[in-house]
Order: structure tokens, then sequence, then C-alpha cells
């Protein structure tokens, strides 16, 4: 089995080691492009707290709480891998998404202001015309940062922190799939649609129109997306 490694930098905050090894530890995990390749990606626990340098015993406490979350399993006598989910298990991340970004849409239509809703239209100011004047990752990141917003903008830190650990996967996956099948060109036009439901501040619309994107990325893993199996 080949393995790849990540190239991660110092930690040289002395303040909470454990939480700064989890963050760097998160960073190092969406880094690892896990869903852009069949390479499994090993952590050397040695190597990274060399690397952030700091002790082992924070990146150990690190890598116990990822385990706990999904992000990393641990095998017998060979180490901590990132885990790659399944289709069935990304396609059930995708649902509970589409639950939770509703209602946000719903909230922030209720209570946003009108600045916090035209900051999501800025995001788009690099596109004109269905016209792509970004990279793809230049693209793939305003996408991902405006799913991130819609649930901030809710307003509601309970849902907020439910999403946290669920955005992180997310955000693994669609940064792969925004390539795919000619998506980008969609989701321009889904996400400018949501932003109008927004505006016009029609809940109905914009929890239908969030439910719909949302569930087309799950549409598209289960027809498309079988290096997951």
């Amino acid at each position: 089995m080949s393995e790849g490694r990540v190239v991660v930098g110092r930690i040289d905050s002395p303040e909470t080691f454990k939480d700064k090894a989890y963050t760097a530890l998160r960073n190092v995990i969406v880094a690892s492009d896990v869903y852009r390749s069949r390479t499994d990606i090993r952590l050397d626990e040695r190597q990274l707290a060399q690397d952030f340098g700091i002790s082992r015993t924070p990146v150990r406490e690190a890598m116990a709480q990822l385990e706990r979350e999904g992000f990393v399993r641990s095998v017998p006598r060979r180490g901590i891998y990132v885990v790659r989910k399944t289709r069935e298990e990304v396609i059930q991340m995708i649902t509970a998404w589409a639950a939770l970004e509703c209602m946000a849409a719903r909230l922030i239509t209720e209570h946003a202001s009108d600045a916090d809703i035209a900051g999501l239209r800025r995001m788009f100011a690099t596109f004109e015309d269905d016209k792509l004047h970004a990279k793809l990752d230049e693209y793939s990141e305003v996408n991902i940062a405006f799913h991130q917003t819609i649930i901030e903008l809710s307003g509601n830190n309970v849902l907020i922190q439910l999403a946290e650990n669920l955005f992180t996967h997310m955000r693994m996956i669609r940064g792969k799939t925004i390539g795919e099948d000619d998506r980008v060109v969609r989701s321009i036009h889904d996400h400018m649609n949501i932003i109008q439901a927004l505006e016009a501040r029609d809940t109905e619309r914009a929890e239908d129109l969030v439910r719909q994107h949302a569930l087309g990325l799950a549409a598209h893993v289960a027809k498309h997306v079988d290096y997951l199996d």
C-alpha cells in the first residue's frame, strides 16, 4: 500500500498546545486532499510533533480527539491514517448538511442584516456572465466559503457547532467534486439564485434552493463518485 506525507509548519504559540495541535492537525487533514487520490495518508505522530516544534503529548491528545470525530483511524502495528469516507457515508453527510443549511437559510431571511446578505454577493465579484475569471481552485475556495458563511449567518451557535465537524468533511469532498461534470457553472447559477432569495427574504424559496443544491451534490456523488467504493 502506497502512502503519502504532508509538509506542515511549526506551532510557535505556547498557549494551549493541545488546542493548537488539534487545529493544526485539522488543517493538515484538509490539506491532505484524501479524496483526490487513492493513496492512503499516514500521519506520523513523532514527525508531526517535531514539525510543530512541540512535545508528542498534545499531538497524541489531538489525534485521539480527531479519531473520536471520525477524521483519522488508528490501525494496530501500522499507524494513524486520514479517514476517507465511503460513498454512502459521504451521501449521508451531505444529506445532514442539507438539513442544517436549510435551517440556516430560514434564519438568515428572518434575522440577518441586508449588509451581511450583500456580503454573499460580493464573494462572486470575480465571476461575470457565467465566465470563470478565477482559476478552478480559487472558485473552489469561494464555493466553500459561501457555504460556511451561510451557516455562520444563521446566528444560531448550536447549529454552527453542529455543522463545524461536518463542514470539514464537506470541505474536502466539495474541493474534489467541484471540478467534475461541469459542476462549476451550475454551482454559480445555484449560488446566485440562493442569494436572490435571501435578499428578497423569501424564506420558502431560499430553503428549497439550498436543499436542491445540496441534494444535487448528493446525486452527483451517487452517480459519478465511484472512486470512493
